[in-house]
C-alpha cells in the first residue's frame, strides 16, 4: 500500500459561466466539486494506474466531507485526521467566452498541537502496512516547519521509503531524514543537490526531467514533438511504482516522463498518450 499525505488538502470549487462580468450578477452553467491538493493528485493518479493506495492527511468541516465523498467517489480510499476548522476551498470561475480562468484560494485552517498529535499517530499506523510514503504539498497554519522531516524520520524507522514533494523550509528540513527521493521547487534546487541524506533528487528543467541518484546522473525527456513533462503531481506519481518495485532509474524515468506528458489539464491521465509516448521516451546518462 502506497501512503499519499496531504496536509492543505483544498475542495476546488469550479464555476462555468458564458460570460463573466465583474461587478454584476452572474449566471453559473456548471459546478463541479473535486478534492485537490498534490497527494490527493498522485493518490489518484497512482490508483489510475491500479496501484493499491491509501490517501492520508488533514480534513475538517463541510469542505473535508466533501473531499472525502469525492475521493470515496473515485474509487481511492481515504483515511484522514479529523480537525476542527474547515479544510480551505480553491475557487475557480471560468469564463467561456473569454477562455479565461480566476482563481481564488483560501488559506489553510490552523492546526492545533493535539490534531498534530492525532495525525502523527495516525500515520504512524498506516506506515505498518505501506511500501511507501508521499509526502506532498504546502503545509496550513499550525504545523511545524520541520514535520515532513518527522514524517520522513517515521517513514525510514518503519523502513518504509519516503517520497517528498516540497520546497522552502519545509524541504531544508527533511533533506537530512534519510528520503528515498525529492522532488524540489525550481528555487531550492540548489539546496536539496548541496545536502547530503536525500537518496535522489529528481527535477524538470528545460524540458527534460534531471535525476541524481547513488546510480549516476540521468537525464530524460520525449525525443519527438512538444510533450515536455507538464504535471508536477503525475511526474512525482510515475516515480513511485519504480521505488516500491526496483526498477532501474531508465525504467523509472521513462514511465514518469510519460506519465507527466499525458496528464490531462484537469489532472486525469490520458491513457492512450501515455502509452504513445512511453517508446518515445529518450534517457541518456550524464558524464
Amino acid at each position: 500500500m502506497i501512503v499519499t499525505l496531504t496536509l492543505n488538502a483544498a475542495l476546488y470549487v469550479q464555476y462555468r459561466a458564458e460570460r463573466v462580468r465583474w461587478g454584476q450578477h452572474n449566471a453559473v452553467r456548471q459546478v463541479r466539486l473535486r478534492a485537490g491538493g498534490r497527494g490527493l493528485a498522485v493518490a489518484r493518479m497512482l490508483h489510475s494506474f491500479g496501484h493499491e493506495v491509501m490517501a492520508a492527511g488533514l480534513a475538517g468541516g463541510a469542505a473535508g466531507e466533501l473531499i472525502r465523498t469525492d475521493l470515496a467517489r473515485s474509487g481511492v480510499p481515504n483515511r484522514f485526521t479529523a480537525i476542527g476548522r474547515e479544510s480551505r476551498r480553491v475557487i475557480e470561475v471560468d469564463d467561456v467566452a473569454s477562455g479565461t480562468s480566476t482563481r481564488f484560494a483560501e488559506p489553510g485552517p490552523f492546526i492545533t498541537t493535539e490534531e498534530v498529535g492525532r495525525l502523527a499517530a495516525d500515520y504512524r499506523a498506516l506506515l505498518a502496512g505501506a511500501t511507501a510514503a508521499v509526502l506532498c504539498g504546502s503545509l496550513p497554519a499550525g504545523l511545524p516547519v520541520d514535520v515532513y522531516g518527522t514524517f520522513a524520520t517515521y517513514a525510514a524507522d518503519a523502513g518504509v521509503p519516503a517520497v517528498v514533494d516540497a520546497g522552502g523550509e519545509p524541504l531544508r528540513h527533511v533533506l537530512h531524514r534519510r528520503p528515498a527521493l525529492v522532488v524540489p521547487d525550481p528555487g531550492d534546487l540548489d539546496v536539496a543537490l548541496t545536502a547530503e541524506g536525500a537518496g535522489a533528487v529528481v527535477w524538470v528543467a528545460g524540458g527534460e526531467v534531471r535525476a541524481v541518484t547513488g546510480e549516476g546522473e540521468w537525464r530524460a525527456g520525449p525525443a519527438v514533438g512538444p510533450e515536455a513533462p507538464g504535471s508536477r503531481h503525475a511526474l512525482v506519481a510515475g516515480l513511485v511504482p519504480g521505488l516500491v518495485l526496483g526498477w532501474s532509474w531508465p525504467d523509472r524515468l521513462r514511465h514518469a516522463v510519460a506519465l507527466s506528458a499525458a496528464a490531462t489539464a484537469d489532472g486525469e491521465l490520458d491513457l492512450a498518450r501515455y502509452e504513445a509516448l512511453l517508446p518515445q521516451v529518450r534517457i541518456c546518462q550524464a558524464g
